[in-house]
């Protein structure tokens, strides 16, 4: 191996783990707590060196958001390919986003709520981002009829379990009636 590959290697290596630091310490402190100094600090290197991964903590928030949407993914892809038929893969979808969401929520903020720098539904959507998307387009479009195009259906899907994460989190959508809320859309998702 050459110097310039270990190098590089053990660059992505920081990058992984002030990624992996912020998250965690979003997770158990918020999103406030994650400051260059915290992270410095946590990981035992200098505020330079986080620079020198990372404009700021709009960068990292990014690429916590990148990295919270590849593992969404993979976890709606691994819900639904075990589930059998349109409908039992929706709700498997649905139930997988939920939980996403609800394991995840400093995550979660970052895909959904706070600024990462990131492009969303346009040319320079980061490929993590897009493919997050798809994971619900192959389920949900599945199920979008003829009368609606099936990225659109797809949209106002996912904008309607947004909302559900959302309001749940926030407290303004008692948690235990989730289940009664997913087999509600599911019906109105699939009565097509």
């Amino acid at each position: 191996m050459s110097v310039q590959d270990r190098k590089q290697r053990e660059r992505a290596g920081r990058e992984r783990l002030i990624v992996a630091t912020a998250r965690e310490l979003a997770e158990q402190q918020g999103w406030d707590a994650v400051t260059t100094r915290q992270l410095a600090e946590r990981i035992e290197y200098s505020q330079p060196v986080l620079y020198s991964h990372f404009r700021g903590k709009r960068e990292i928030i990014g690429a916590v958001a990148l990295k919270g949407a590849a593992e969404m993914a993979a976890a709606v892809r691994a819900a639904t390919s075990a589930a059998d038929g349109p409908r039992a893969r929706v709700t498997a979808l649905a139930r997988a986003y939920l939980d996403f969401a609800a394991r995840n929520p400093a995550v979660y903020d970052a895909m959904f709520q706070l600024d990462g720098g990131l492009a969303f539904a346009n040319e320079d959507t980061p490929q993590p981002l897009k493919d997050a998307f798809a994971a619900l387009l192959e389920s949900l479009g599945e199920i979008a009829g003829d009368s609606v195009h099936p990225a659109l259906f797809t949209e106002v899907s996912w904008a309607a379990l947004h909302g559900l994460a959302t309001l749940t989190r926030a407290g303004r959508l008692p948690p235990a009636d989730t289940a009664q809320r997913v087999q509600l859309l599911v019906d109105r998702l699939t009565m097509l």
